[in-house]
């Protein structure tokens, strides 16, 4: 059996902190598994560059001009995490039997690339990463995150709990994610309904080695939210039964006040009306967002836009290296705006 062809795909945002050591690590793991036959000689690093503003994609094309395995797709702008990943994993497949993602901290366990590619040779098609368990959390982010998956699973979601975007997937499989069309990504949602034959390896969640990670708590419920929304109309019919909850119970206390009207007992009740408005008031304002927010979803799609311009790609350039041209001038190898 030929060895499989790797592209371990990384997508970075402001990360020159931290690049240079994800570097030489995922470099030194690549080359120990071509060492054991396990993959091609021809596999590569792709390093996606997400609209950065720091030096991330200069490092990323100094390291391709003289590393063989290195190479960097640069986008034309921010496009989001999820979008970045998307266009790593389109722009690998096409000369990739097996592609890999993960972040570009290493807070996800480099070791476990091995038990990835063994597994695939063993016939799965897309391999989990997840994590053993959240001790290194946050008391609060560990609870939300576990509130997440089960709600998620609640609404009929199907997610691989505790797993992120650290995952392996087969040209197969990339072909068949690729004919989702939605503008609207996330993936750990999406990549489960793709079927095929599928397994798990877990690992422990390292420590960010530089730099500040890219998820703050406000993207990380705004990336829930869209998750939430993207698959699942249950918050929508939620709201239809608080409406149907509140008219009934306005009906009761309709008849319960006209009754004491007819009776004489009536007292005035400014305090308890004020807050039936508010609360009221308050109940078709969420209902409106809501459903607002799905509308603005609908409306993204129709537009159908690209998820993601690339900028500069270095996939299918050759590269000269450094040592070969004998020049230590980078615009002579590679006549590109670096910034």
């Amino acid at each position: 059996m030929m060895e499989p062809i790797l592209t371990i795909v990384v997508p970075c945002y402001n990360e020159e902190e931290v690049l240079p050591e994800t570097m030489v690590k995922l470099q030194q793991q690549l080359e120990e598994l071509i060492a054991d036959s396990l993959v091609s000689k021809q596999s590569k690093l792709l390093f996606v560059d997400d609209g950065s503003k720091d030096r991330t994609w200069e490092l990323i094309y100094k390291e391709g001009l003289r590393n063989k395995y290195v190479r960097g797709l640069k986008l034309a702008r921010n496009v989001g995490h999820q979008n970045a990943l998307v266009a790593g994993l389109h722009a690998a497949k096409d000369f990739s039997d097996c592609v890999i993602s993960i972040d570009a901290d290493l807070q996800d366990d480099i070791q476990a690339i091995r038990e990835f590619v063994i597994k695939f040779n063993e016939g799965s098609e897309i391999v989990y990463g997840v994590r053993k368990g959240r001790e290194t959390d946050t008391f609060f982010k560990r609870s939300t995150a576990q509130g997440f998956y089960k709600m998620m699973r609640k609404l009929g979601v199907d997610l691989v709990y505790n797993h992120a975007d650290f995952r392996l997937m087969s040209k197969r499989a990339l072909h068949e994610l690729e004919r989702f069309k939605e503008v609207n990504l996330f993936l750990r949602g999406i990549v489960p309904l793709l079927g095929f034959r599928t397994d798990v390896v877990y690992y422990d969640r390292l420590e960010r080695q530089a730099g500040e990670t890219k998820y703050p708590l406000k993207k990380m419920l705004a990336f829930a939210f869209d998750g939430i929304t993207s698959f699942s109309v249950s918050p929508i019919r939620f709201v239809l039964v608080i409406g149907i909850v509140s008219f009934l119970m306005s009906l009761f206390f309709g008849g319960y006040f006209l009754a004491l009207k007819f009776l004489g007992n009536t007292e005035t009740g400014w305090t308890s009306m004020i807050t039936s408005i508010w609360l009221i008031g308050g109940l078709q304002l969420i209902s409106i967002g809501l459903i607002g927010e799905y509308i603005g979803k609908i409306y993204k799609e129709t537009k159908q836009r690209p998820k993601y311009i690339v900028d500069i790609d270095t996939l299918n350039l050759p590269i000269p290296r450094r040592h070969l041209l004998n020049t230590t001038n980078d615009e002579e190898l590679y006549p590109v705006n670096l910034k």
